[in-house]
């Protein structure tokens, strides 16, 4: 006769808890290689989140964070105020969409290429040329636009002087209007070759049976991409690009800062610019962490929509 307590709830919940603590048991040497990873994490990634208490005071670095004087809402009250506020918001917004579309549809047209490419040597050649911009630092790269585009033999000057296409030289880097430009294709140029890496990956993993079955059925080279190649990628490249949505608003500042001067600031201010001038130039720390808890709390918040977005349109989802 089995006991009555089998079967119940309460034994089924006991029994997954068992089996719980024996996988966990099972993998512990991989949970130990892992808990240095996790310790990185929680001290640089959420521990720092303590600090932005100090978006609703008055902060002071002579006293401790619990002895300031609280202030509510009014860092925000006075960041929403702020005209800067959305000159940056446009600069931010406009560079970052123009990178995320400029950023994503090249790396894959030329995954693509190489993907079709037949000679090994060439293809690896093109691959490793493509890839080494992303090691050379953004110091280096900004010395080099600024070169390419100066007034005093530059090369690209030089090359439409040579065309005919204009009669002097433009100075590039003191028209705001050509920033944005100019920034989107210096990232273009460093990371194009690196961002492609991801997306030939993905196409490697393609069951290679799926081109063979449309050869037989006379499709060519063109069809195989758009109908194979393209759909087999599309779980990556989504993932890739709902992730990439949530940086609309925290974009960096490096490119920006290097290839920005005075002539051009209301172009190039971008929202870590903006938070490291208020922030610390100015000494401003609340104002500063208030910039900072709105440029986390709208990324989060752009990564959920897109994702919702995605899942109500395709029944999949990334989070």
């Amino acid at each position: 006769m089995k006991p009555l307590t089998e079967g119940t709830p309460e034994a089924g919940s006991t029994l997954k808890r068992n089996r719980i603590w024996f996988k966990a048991f099972q993998q512990r040497y991989l949970y130990m290689m892992s808990l240095p990873f996790v310790v990185w994490i929680v001290i640089f990634s959420y521990v720092p989140v303590w600090g932005w208490l100090t978006a609703f005071q008055n902060y002071k670095p002579k006293n401790s964070i619990l002895d300031q004087k609280w202030v509510g809402f009014e860092n925000f009250i006075e960041l929403f105020q702020d005209e800067r506020f959305y000159i940056v918001l446009r600069n931010t917004l406009a560079m970052s969409t123009m990178g995320m579309i400029v950023g994503f549809t090249i790396p894959v047209v030329f995954a693509l290429l190489l993907n079709e490419m037949k000679g090994q040597f060439f293809k690896r050649s093109v691959q490793t040329i493509s890839y080494l911009p992303h090691f050379v630092s953004w110091v280096v790269v900004s010395g080099l636009v600024y070169k390419m585009l100066s007034t005093d033999g530059g090369a690209v000057n030089q090359l439409l002087m040579w065309l005919n296409i204009i009669d002097q030289p433009i100075q590039f880097m003191a028209k705001g209007n050509l920033f944005w430009g100019i920034v989107t294709a210096s990232d273009l140029w460093k990371e194009m070759g690196w961002n492609s890496i991801i997306f030939l990956a993905a196409m490697a993993g393609i069951d290679p049976e799926l081109y063979e079955a449309s050869t037989v059925d006379g499709a060519g080279r063109f069809r195989k991409m758009w109908h194979i190649t393209l759909p087999g990628i599309r779980t990556t490249f989504m993932v890739l690009f709902i992730l990439s949505i949530g940086h609309l608003i925290g974009i960096g500042f490096e490119k920006q800062f290097l290839l920005g001067n005075p002539l051009v600031s209301d172009y190039s201010e971008v929202f870590d610019l903006y938070a490291l001038k208020y922030g610390i130039q100015l000494s401003r720390y609340s104002y500063g962490t208030a910039i900072g808890i709105f440029n986390s709390v709208v990324s989060i918040l752009l990564v959920f929509i897109a994702n919702g977005i995605y899942k109500r349109i395709t029944k999949e989802t990334v989070i």
